[in-house]
């Protein structure tokens, strides 16, 4: 079975704003060169999540683990993205989409945040 994970955005106008999501992704991408990978925007930038899982679709995918690059599961991570996996489902109904939790909710990325955050004030400490 075909793994693919659609690593999705909010979007920006500013193209330099997608650099670390794109560095993410090619890190996802180096690090597991089995599973298909996808970048996707919500809007201001392409692809959409609809051409992204398009893609995973034509890939050979059988299972999507849809993760949110959202610190916090407001407004698009609870209604938006929701309503857009309804839309991939309905278009490729032979694919499991399961979305997953806000990437800032899971406790090693806050506790990474948390120690470079720390590393500042450390820092601080050493001029």
């Amino acid at each position: 079975m075909r793994h693919g994970l659609l690593l999705f955005a909010h979007g920006a106008r500013d193209s330099r704003w997608a650099l670390p999501f794109e560095d993410i992704a090619d890190r996802v991408r180096l690090r597991a060169p089995q599973a298909a990978v996808e970048l996707c925007f919500l809007e201001l930038m392409t692809p959409d999540i609809v051409e992204g899982g398009r893609r995973l679709a034509a890939s050979g995918c059988e299972r999507v683990d849809v993760v949110p690059l959202f610190l916090g599961a407001g407004g698009h991570v609870r209604k938006d993205i929701p309503e857009l996996l309804a839309e991939l489902e309905a278009q490729h109904p032979a694919i499991h989409w399961e979305l997953r939790p806000a990437i800032g909710e899971i406790d090693s990325v806050v506790e990474a945040m948390a120690n470079a955050a720390l590393a500042w004030l450390d820092q601080g400490r050493m001029e």
